[in-house]
C-alpha cells in the first residue's frame, strides 16, 4: 500500500518564505530602477506634483479586485499605498501638508497609511494654512477633510493657475478601514493626470437656509459653510453625474436661495466601496 506523502518540514516551509522574500525584494528594487528610467524620460519636463490620482485610484481598484486568500485587505493596501507614495517621493519629492483643526489622530493615521513615513509630514491647524502652503509650493499636497469644515477653504482653489483638489481618501472605502477618515487631496497635477468621475464645485449662495440644505441632501455631497455677510453660504458641492450642477443650481433656486457664483475647484474618482463580503 502506498503511504502518503509526508507534510514538509518547517526547515523546507521556512526556506520557501526566504525565497518568496527575496523574490519580492529584487523585485522592488526592479521596479526602482524602471523608476530611475522614468525620472530621466521626464527629465523634470511636467509641472506639479508626481503625484497621478487617476492612475492610482485604477491600481487600488484592481488590486481589491485580484486580492484573494487570509492576508488581509488593510494589510495589502497598505503595502501598496507606502510602495506607491515612496516610488512617487523618489520621482519627486513632496511634502503632505495636513489640516489637524478637526482632530491630529485620524487625520495623521490618514496621511500615514497612504503615504508612509518616508514622505514629510507638516501640521496645519487650519484647512486654509495646509492649502495655502500647497500653492506656494511647486508639488506638495494638501489633506483636509471630505465631511466637515470651519471655514471655505475651497474658495482659494477659484482661481485659475491655483491647486485643485485632485482626489478623496481612501481610494477603497470599507467598514471599519484603519484610515476612514474621509479627505480630499489638493495638489497641482498635470490635465492628464486628473481623474474626473466625480466634479467638485465651488457655488456660493445667498439666502442659505435649513430649507435649502435639506433640498441639495439628496442630489449631491455638500459641505456648506455659512456667510452672514449676505445671509448665504459658501458650497463645496461634489457632482457625477452630467447635468447634476444644473439640478443643484435649480433646486438652490426652488428652496428660495440664489446663486451669486460656482467655479469649478477640481474632480476625483467615484467612491469605490468594499462591502463586508470583501468583493466589490
Amino acid at each position: 500500500m502506498t503511504q502518503p506523502p509526508s507534510p514538509p518540514s518547517l526547515a523546507a516551509l521556512r526556506q520557501e518564505i526566504d525565497s518568496i522574500d527575496e523574490q519580492v525584494h529584487r523585485l522592488l528594487m526592479q521596479r526602482g530602477q524602471i523608476i530611475d528610467r522614468l525620472i530621466s524620460v521626464k527629465q523634470t519636463q511636467e509641472v506639479g506634483s508626481a503625484f497621478r490620482p487617476a492612475r492610482e485610484a485604477d491600481m487600488m481598484r484592481r488590486l481589491v479586485q485580484r486580492h484573494t486568500g487570509i492576508l488581509p485587505l488593510d494589510t495589502v493596501e497598505s503595502i501598496w499605498r507606502v510602495i506607491i507614495a515612496t516610488f512617487t517621493y523618489v520621482q519627486a519629492p513632496f511634502s503632505v501638508h495636513a489640516d489637524q483643526s478637526l482632530g491630529e489622530s485620524a487625520m495623521r493615521d490618514s496621511a500615514r497609511f497612504h503615504f508612509g513615513f518616508t514622505v514629510p509630514y507638516v501640521a496645519h491647524f487650519s484647512a486654509s494654512a495646509a492649502v495655502d502652503a500647497v500653492a506656494r509650493s511647486k508639488g506638495d499636497l494638501a489633506l483636509v477633510s471630505a465631511t466637515s469644515g470651519n471655514n471655505p477653504w475651497w474658495l482659494a482653489l477659484e482661481a485659475q493657475g491655483a491647486p485643485k483638489i485632485i482626489a478623496r481618501l481612501p481610494f477603497i472605502e470599507r467598514a471599519d478601514h484603519p484610515a476612514a477618515l474621509p479627505v480630499f487631496v489638493v495638489s497641482r497635477v498635470a490635465d492628464s493626470a486628473m481623474v474626473t468621475e466625480v466634479e467638485t464645485w465651488s457655488i456660493r449662495v445667498a439666502g442659505w437656509t435649513a430649507e435649502t440644505a435639506r433640498a441639495l441632501s439628496p442630489l449631491a455631497e455638500v459641505l456648506a459653510v455659512p456667510d452672514t455677510t449676505f445671509d448665504g453660504a459658501a458650497l463645496l458641492v461634489s457632482v457625477s453625474a452630467p447635468g447634476s450642477l444644473d439640478q443643484i443650481k435649480a433646486a438652490l433656486i426652488a428652496a428660495g436661495a440664489s446663486v451669486r457664483s460656482s467655479a469649478l475647484v477640481g474632480s476625483h474618482a467615484k467612491r469605490y466601496t468594499v462591502p463586508p463580503s470583501g468583493k466589490p
